[in-house]
C-alpha cells in the first residue's frame, strides 16, 4: 500500500507534515533531516526541489531555494541523497517542486526515479489540473505515485469535486491565495473556508498548509482537516540551528503544542 494511503487509512487527526528545501542550509543534510524528523514523530515529510522562480513561495522558502541552488543542489544530487533512505524511514515522503526542473529532467524519468528511491507522492504547484488529467495522471499512477493537488479559497466547488474524484492521497488546502509564510492566526474568512470545504464531505482527506507557525494556526488547521503542513517556520528554525534538524523540530513542536 502507498504510504500516504496507509497514513490516512484510519481517519487520523492532528497529523504533522513538515516541508524543508533539499540542499539548505547545507548541501549534504537531506537524509539527516529526513531521518531526524521521522525519529521525532513527524507523520509526513515534503522535500522541496529548489527552483529559481518559486512563485507559490514566500521570502523564507525563496531564500532557502536560492541557498540550495548556490550549494549545488540538483535533482540528480537529490535522488542520490535519497538512495537507501527507506532502510531507515517508513513514513510518507513527498517531493514538492515546479514544472521547469521536473520537465527538464523528463516527467517519466522523474517518476521512475521517485519510485526507485521510495517517494510516495509529488506536489507540483504550477501543474494545471487539465494537463495533469490529460498527460500526466497515467504516468504517475504507473509508478505508484500520488499527485497531490492544491486548492485555495478561490477554487470553485466544481473544481474541488473534480480534484476529489480524480486524485488520491490527500488534498492540499492552501490557507489563503497568498504565498507561503508564517502567520499568527487564521481570521474568520479563512476559518469559514476551512468549514466550507469540510462540509463538502469529500472522498479523500485534506491537509492545511501555508501560514501555520504556532499553536493557534495548527489547532485551526487540525480542527477542519486531518492535520497541518508547516514549511516556512521549520525552514527558519532549521537555518537558525545551522542545519540541526533535532533542535529545529523540537522547537517547532513546542511552538505548536505537541
Amino acid at each position: 500500500m502507498n504510504r500516504i494511503d496507509r497514513l490516512f487509512k484510519n481517519d487520523p487527526h492532528r497529523l504533522l507534515s513538515i516541508y524543508f528545501c533539499a540542499g539548505a542550509p547545507t548541501l549534504d543534510g537531506t537524509a539527516d533531516v529526513i531521518c531526524t524528523l521521522a525519529r521525532e514523530g513527524v507523520d509526513m515529510i515534503e522535500i522541496g526541489i529548489p527552483f529559481s522562480d518559486p512563485m507559490a513561495d514566500g521570502p523564507v522558502i525563496q531564500d532557502a531555494a536560492t541557498k540550495a541552488l548556490r550549494n549545488g543542489m540538483t535533482l540528480d544530487t537529490l535522488f542520490s541523497q535519497l538512495e537507501g533512505i527507506r532502510d531507515s524511514v517508513d513514513i510518507p515522503l513527498i517531493l514538492m517542486g515546479y514544472l521547469n526542473p521536473i520537465f527538464r529532467y523528463g516527467f517519466e524519468p522523474f517518476c521512475a526515479r521517485c519510485a526507485e528511491v521510495g517517494i510516495d507522492g509529488i506536489i507540483i504547484p504550477d501543474l494545471p489540473f487539465k494537463d495533469y488529467m490529460e498527460s500526466y495522471k497515467s504516468v504517475a499512477e504507473r509508478y505508484g505515485l500520488r499527485v497531490i493537488m492544491l486548492i485555495t479559497p478561490e477554487t470553485s466547488e466544481e473544481r474541488v469535486r473534480l480534484i476529489d474524484a480524480h486524485t488520491s492521497g490527500f488534498i492540499y488546502m492552501v490557507s489563503s491565495a497568498a504565498t507561503t509564510g508564517a502567520q499568527k492566526d487564521f481570521d474568520d474568512r479563512k476559518q469559514a473556508y476551512f468549514k466550507r470545504i469540510e462540509d463538502m464531505h469529500l472522498r479523500i482527506p485534506r491537509m492545511v498548509g501555508f501560514g501555520i507557525s504556532n499553536r493557534a494556526t495548527f489547532d485551526a488547521a487540525c480542527g477542519h482537516a486531518a492535520g497541518g503542513i508547516i514549511g516556512s517556520r521549520f525552514v527558519t528554525l532549521l537555518d537558525e540551528a545551522g542545519g540541526d534538524a533535532e533542535t529545529a523540530i523540537r522547537r517547532l513542536k513546542g511552538d505548536i503544542g505537541m
